[in-house]
């Protein structure tokens, strides 16, 4: 019984003939099967927790502390948990062991206090220790890690950590809370451990971002997915987008003129993958060709499965008939106008950071057009507003910039 299923979805089934070039959508599916259902693996969980001085403000500290005992309510006998915290300096609150003493775990957690300064890599090379002592890959072995502050020269042992966690099978989940931490930091610690950053306005926040984690992490049964993507002579890559969770670039590793790679890491049972890929297809006479082959490679441990494979071919005719060459899937059309808005905020906020104050404006305008057509009012407005800010005052108001950037990669998210 197959236990990942592979669905190719073209923008169209039918292109023009005569143009020497024309850009293609291509949607990948990729999800664990019914047969991977009610399959679970055991978790080595480690919660890596701020406890800066500013963490005492606004009941922060207090809704991390109930946050992280409901969460070890949630856990099964057979998990490992560990919970250290960190300001200038790095406490292990809970060394890694099986949850089994709950009240004397959460005991431990509150008697968490608020302390000095930050130093993120100080939690994350402490809370990476503390995994290692029971890594397996019979485990999901998942790092949560908060902070709403800046951490302080230490940006690039973040960074370097976050690589090793990545190629040590360690995936890092990176909350921002508040508006006075590094964007770009907690994006990069998450990318480069193949997990994900998210930006939590409020401390009532953080509870359902500690929950969204540790179920991410349940369905983690499918483990170290590889999509590969064989193209024919001619079909030339330009993106590959995860849409689903949610919209991120994921980047292209050039195998050869002919073949890309891009690494999926976990498969939730859930929820799966989904790629939006662009290639742009050469002129071809009317009939029908293969332009490309997907293949996802992908291990169940929990099976003792790996390296197994799925593959499909992607079909598409060329046509003089415009009647065909203008039907269009509107899913996969509907994905790609959101990777669009997407793409529009994310080149804004470069040119920002190269000073093109003008270029930015006109990219959050082009993305607000493009929102409010899909029917987002809300995040539309927002763009509208920050668009005026930087003309006003030169630069996007820090919760603003925040919002906007996190909210379009959950677009997918959303029902039109």
């Amino acid at each position: 019984m197959t236990q990942v299923r592979l669905n190719c979805t073209l923008g169209r089934t039918h292109v023009p003939t005569g143009l020497r070039s024309q850009l293609a959508y291509v949607l990948l599916e990729v999800a664990p099967t019914a047969a991977l259902a009610e399959l679970q693996m055991p978790l080595n969980f480690c919660l890596v927790l701020d406890h800066s001085g500013s963490m005492g403000d606004e009941a922060k500290l207090d809704s991390v502390k109930t946050a992280t005992k409901l969460i070890l309510d949630e856990m099964q006998p057979h998990d490992v948990v560990s919970v250290v915290v960190f300001d200038d300096k790095v406490q292990v609150v809970v060394p890694a062991q099986a949850a089994t003493d709950l009240d004397g775990l959460k005991a431990q957690v509150d008697a968490i206090q608020e302390g000095g300064g930050t130093a993120i890599s100080l939690g994350l090379s402490t809370g990476m220790g503390e995994l290692r002592k029971n890594f397996s890959g019979q485990r999901v072995n998942q790092l949560l890690m908060l902070t709403d502050g800046q951490t302080w020269g230490d940006e690039e042992k973040c960074r370097a950590l976050a690589t090793q966690a990545g190629a040590q099978g360690i995936c890092i989940t990176a909350l921002g809370l508040g508006q006075d931490w590094n964007r770009q930091l907690l994006d990069d610690i998450a990318g480069q451990s193949k997990g994900h950053s998210d930006y939590l306005a409020t401390p009532q926040d953080v509870l359902a971002a500690f929950r969204q984690a540790l179920q991410s992490a349940r369905g983690s049964v499918v483990r170290n997915a590889v999509a590969l993507l064989r193209l024919v002579q001619g079909v030339t890559p330009q993106a590959v987008y995860r849409v689903v969770p949610l919209i991120s670039n994921l980047g292209l590793h050039v195998l050869s003129d002919r073949d890309i790679q891009v690494e999926l890491g976990d498969l939730d049972k859930a929820a799966g993958q989904t790629l939006l890929v662009e290639l742009l297809l050469p002129e071809r006479p009317a009939g029908t060709y293969r332009v490309a082959q997907a293949e996802v490679s992908y291990d169940v441990p929990a099976q003792q499965i790996v390296a197994e494979k799925v593959r499909q071919d992607i079909m598409l005719t060329y046509t003089d008939d415009t009647g065909l060459t203008q039907q269009y899937d509107p899913r996969v059309m509907n994905l790609a106008e959101k990777v669009t808005a997407f793409k529009l905020q994310t080149r804004a906020l470069s040119d920002i950071e190269a000073g093109d104050v003008a270029g930015a404006t006109q990219k959050l305008r082009a993305a607000a057009t493009r929102l409010l057509e899909m029917g987002d009012q809300e995040l539309a407005q927002a763009m509208l507003q920050e668009a005026q800010n930087l003309e006003q005052q030169g630069q996007m108001s820090q919760a603003g910039e925040l919002h906007i950037s996190y909210e379009t990669r959950k677009l997918t998210q959303k029902l039109d």
